[in-house]
């Protein structure tokens, strides 16, 4: 089984911030009435409201211990593959009642003192959810936890920010209705439309079946002409709606007892009427059956000259195509009533895979085969410079076509956590600007040595250790969505594509 998220922490566990409210005032009233040696004995309105306020801190500390055995929890269970730790994502910042928040705070909280000896989490990727009139802006219920999930996104990296107003969520939004409310997995996995039954485009009980990415630099590279490229596409994306089909073949064959706790236990939707031997069927159609791509910056390059982050001319070609898989997915939906969506892919090991393939097939190329990993999706070439708001405003209108997921990163310079109103201002831009999902990017070094955190270069400004006399500095870094304490375990792709990274300066 791959990631897994709960899209509504806040509003899942809410009631039980109030059972353990309960448990504490019924508890301190009880000690109350034996200081007065009279259970029966009927407290003031000082003295209950003076039992309320102590319950309440009572349910605040029992709330946040909570929140810290979680991340403890899912930092050390090894439970994933065998080995590893479960990839996990919480979504939360909606739940607009007393308890509701308190969950949001204390988990952001705990994010924030991180592990036992101050490390950064790896897991859970935090998700914090912002709508207007919600959390969006000054004077909103939830402004103040915006502005708390801003200062742990500096600290920690994470959360990272689900934006409600971008039209492609905002569209299936219900105020009454929290199934509604787009959540994300990982570093971009979106689930929400449903052609198979559009009574129930929801996000709860629903995944990602499969998926498959397109190598578009080699498809550039082996048409003499845009034209010709097209055809091209068109051709692979039959071919890869025709795997996918093959798969959901397989998969629907799939009995109840294969997945235990999905369909046993009637969390997959419309699978709490499955027999223990029957095959989980139709209620499989509600998930979704996602084409990637990866390398758009370099197919630009071959068809154009220049990427989109460097000519018009290339970002009209790059909204076309990207349009373009997008239309024929929806068509390919239409036709069979499965959930066929355009993925922004996340490529660990395919950025490099599908370079290392290009290459030995067609040699090296300026600006398409000349470095060691294909650009993620739509992004921007890492190395490139470009000021923060070029960067979101380029990458902005590719989030709309990319309806199984899609991300943006900004790569900032420095500790973050001396200027939180700047990075504030970021992450209202890309709301303002129509990102659907977004994070950014800081150094978070520590010094094993002495303990010191920020930003460390070769000597730790505490000590003076130097990683080049073979100190170690414990360096946190993002790669397509998730936390590493060391590039060291990665592919060379991805180790160079880290190296590969411009800090974006002005807004």
């Amino acid at each position: 089984m791959g990631g897994q998220s709960i899209s509504n922490l806040d509003f899942d566990l809410a009631p039980y911030v109030t059972m353990s409210y309960e448990k504490h005032q019924k508890r301190n009233l009880e000690k109350y009435c034996l200081t007065k040696k009279n259970m029966l004995f009927e407290p003031s309105d000082d003295e209950r409201y003076t039992i309320e306020q102590l319950s309440w801190r009572d349910t605040v500390d029992e709330t946040f211990q909570a929140m810290e055995a979680l991340i403890h929890n899912l930092n050390t269970m090894s439970s994933r593959a065998g080995a590893q730790t479960p990839f996990s994502s919480i979504n939360l910042g909606m739940d607009t009642s007393k308890e509701g928040r308190l969950v949001t705070e204390c988990l952001l909280k705990a994010q924030q003192a991180g592990l036992g000896n101050g490390d950064t989490p790896v897991f859970p990727i935090l998700i914090f959810r912002v709508k207007d009139g919600v959390s969006g802006e000054p004077g909103d219920p939830n402004y103040d936890l915006f502005e708390l999930a801003c200062e742990c996104a500096a600290q920690r990296l994470f959360p990272c920010f689900a934006f409600l107003d971008a039209p492609f969520n905002l569209k299936y939004y219900d105020p009454n209705n929290k199934h509604t409310f787009v959540a994300y997995m990982g570093c971009r996995t979106r689930v929400i439309s449903n052609v198979y039954d559009p009574s129930k485009e929801i996000i709860s009980g629903r995944g990602n079946l499969s998926f498959v990415s397109i190598n578009l630099p080699m498809l550039a590279l082996e048409s003499k002409n845009v034209n010709k490229f097209f055809k091209a596409l068109e051709n692979t994306l039959e071919l890869c709606c025709n795997l996918l089909y093959e798969r959901y073949l397989i998969q629907r064959k799939r009995k109840t007892y294969n997945h235990p706790f999905l369909y046993g236990q009637g969390v997959w939707l419309d699978s709490d009427d499955k027999g223990w031997d029957d095959e989980i069927g139709d209620a499989i159609r509600h998930g979704s059956l996602s084409v990637g791509f990866v390398g758009l910056a370099e197919c630009l390059c071959k068809l154009t000259g220049q990427h989109h982050g460097e000519s018009n001319e290339a970002q009209e070609l790059g909204l076309r195509i990207i349009s373009y898989m997008r239309e024929y997915l929806d068509n390919k939906a239409q036709e069979q009533l499965l959930n066929y969506t355009l993925l922004a892919t996340p490529a660990e090991t395919y950025a490099g895979r599908a370079l290392t393939l290009t290459r030995n097939k067609h040699g090296v190329i300026d600006g398409v085969t000349d470095k060691d990993y294909f650009t993620n999706s739509f992004h921007i070439p890492p190395k490139y410079q470009i000021s923060i708001s070029e960067k979101i405003n380029k990458e902005a209108p590719y989030h709309q076509y990319c309806n199984a997921g899609h991300i943006t990163y900004i790569e900032l310079d420095g500790s973050v956590t001396k200027n939180l109103s700047a990075f504030m201002k970021i992450i209202q831009y890309m709301k303002k600007s129509g990102i659907g999902y977004g994070a950014i990017n800081v150094p978070l070094d520590k010094c094993e040595s002495c303990g010191y955190r920020d930003v460390i270069y070769d000597e730790c400004p505490g000590c003076g250790a130097k990683e080049s006399e073979g100190n170690k500095i414990n360096r946190i870094r993002r790669i397509t969505g998730y936390l590493v304490g060391t590039l060291d375990r990665f592919n060379n792709s991805k180790r160079a594509e880290e190296k590969d990274r411009i800090k974006h300066e002005n807004i």
